[in-house]
């Protein structure tokens, strides 16, 4: 098990390289996380939903993502209160104050059963535990459900992360190990510094001091990856800063107060001539080639905020200028003209109809049944090729004209031109952006608006990219980390 001395310290990435090295030494690692809180998401092959970094560490292990990896998770709304899935599929909504009352048993017997699915398909795999945020919030101890309940539970040998990056490295790990109970504290096997700057040999004088102060050795210090790496949680996705200086395009990114399923991005990432931009309402919009407009927990809520700060009118400007627009599941329901919420799913600010930016002449109404599905369909603008990627949304959107379609499939979205060439396209597949082809494509439109040379599109899958991110990560875990402790 991964444990970490606190969010963001780098427990994802940390079990996916241990997953893709243990995956080249002939095992079969078992990546599981038993509760996962994020609106990051993906939908596995039977149409279940899981954290998308769980998929990932199942790509690391190459193996199909199933939502057994992750059998609890929760989703928050942004109102105090969660979403709760329970192996792979909606089961309620929960208050904070209310979840352990209510969910601590359910959620326990999930887990147990993401288990069992796991070791019963891959008889004889290990599994590669990650734990969640910190392990030793004294306040919840007694109804942890992912971190020391489980370690314990199975008796995994568990590695401890701290991000030296963040200042406070030796507070963290000492804190961390004097919260834990003696009968917890014997299953922890090493310490790992992560995201260490300089140098290796500057931090022999600090590592004697943890083992000679802690009785624990401190199995590697992983140094700083200058790779893009997918952002783990939301604190992260706000300190990610571009470093693009030479970059041809400027893509606005709209940073909603629901945001999800940010992973939708990664792939631009990756292109050297685009540099993201993220705006939050309120923020200047400026004048960018594109704004992107992702996906939404809670879409009313958003479309509130948008209109609280001014940004509803900003956008309307834009794309009266000729700006192009690519929206994304809850960001294309807010650019229609009208929303209905008949069963109060969206927060309970009432049934509707709701008036959106009226970029796109469509309307949603939510309903209770949520749709999860991967799909693979063919693009029709702007470029006629395959395309993958999934769906996950609560309801249903249909085109009050007759729109150019987005697919050969009428339900999946649309698009329409806007003045001096622009472009607004609305659709409901995540992950259209991995989609090599289509995403350059897309890109040269942009591009010959500008009168920039065109980019090749005979480009990869953007899971190849992953897939060798992934790698470069494992050679850096086994070069700097000893972990046969843990085996």
């Amino acid at each position: 098990m991964v444990l970490g001395t606190s969010s963001g310290a780098g427990k994802t990435l940390m079990t996916a390289a241990l997953c893709r090295v243990l995956k080249r030494q002939g095992e079969q690692p078992l990546p599981f996380k038993g509760q996962n809180m994020s609106n990051n998401a993906w939908v596995d092959a039977s149409g279940g939903e899981m954290a998308y970094s769980q998929a990932m560490q199942a790509w690391a292990a190459e193996l199909e993502p199933c939502c057994a990896m992750n059998p609890v998770l929760l989703k928050p709304r942004g109102d105090n209160t969660s979403e709760i899935i329970h192996c792979g599929y909606s089961v309620g909504i929960t208050r904070a104050e209310h979840y352990y009352r209510d969910w601590f048993r359910p959620g326990w017997r999930a887990i147990r059963s993401g288990l069992n699915q796991l070791q019963q398909r891959w008889q004889g795999g290990r599994l590669v535990l990650e734990g969640a945020g910190s392990p030793v919030e004294v306040n919840l101890q007694q109804r942890d459900l992912t971190n020391l309940r489980l370690a314990q539970y199975l008796r995994a040998n568990c590695l401890l992360v701290a991000d030296i990056e963040r200042g406070g490295v030796f507070a963290q790990i000492v804190g961390t190990l004097a919260l834990l109970r003696p009968v917890e504290r014997s299953l922890i096997k090493g310490i790992l510094i992560n995201r260490f700057r300089g140098r290796r040999e500057l931090f022999d004088q600090g590592r004697t001091w943890l083992e000679e102060n802690t009785g624990v050795p401190v199995l590697g210090v992983v140094p700083w990856l200058n790779e893009i790496f997918p952002p783990e949680d939301t604190l992260d996705l706000l300190e990610r800063k571009s470093n693009k200086s030479s970059a041809d395009l400027d893509i606005v990114v709209l940073r909603l107060p629901c945001l999800s399923n940010f992973s939708d991005l990664d792939p631009l990432e990756t292109e050297s001539a685009v540099r993201l931009r993220w705006v939050s309402p309120g923020d200047h919009l400026g004048h960018p080639d594109a704004v992107i407009i992702p996906g939404s927990k809670q879409t009313l809520c958003d479309l509130e905020a948008i209109r609280k700060y001014g940004l509803d009118q900003d956008l309307t400007a834009y794309t009266r200028d000729g700006g192009s627009i690519l929206s994304i599941c809850g960001g294309m329901q807010l650019l229609g003209e009208w929303l209905t919420d008949p069963e109060q799913l969206e927060g309970g600010a009432g049934p509707g109809p709701w008036p959106g930016l009226g970029l796109l002449p469509i309307t949603t109404c939510f309903r209770r049944n949520k749709i999860l599905r991967q799909r693979e369909v063919q693009s029709t603008w702007p470029s006629v090729s395959t395309i993958q990627g999934f769906e996950l949304h609560q309801g249903s959107t249909t085109a009050k004209i007759k729109l150019p379609l987005f697919s050969t499939d009428p339900s999946l979205g649309w698009w329409t031109k806007t003045t001096r060439g622009g472009s607004i396209i609305g659709t409901y597949l995540h992950g259209i952006l991995d989609n090599g082809p289509w995403r350059r494509h897309w890109l040269n439109q942009l591009r010959a608006r500008k009168n920039l040379p065109f980019l090749p599109t005979n480009c990869s899958h953007h899971g190849e990219h992953r897939d060798r991110l992934l790698d470069r990560l494992a050679d850096a875990f086994k070069e700097h980390v000893n972990f046969s402790p843990l085996l």
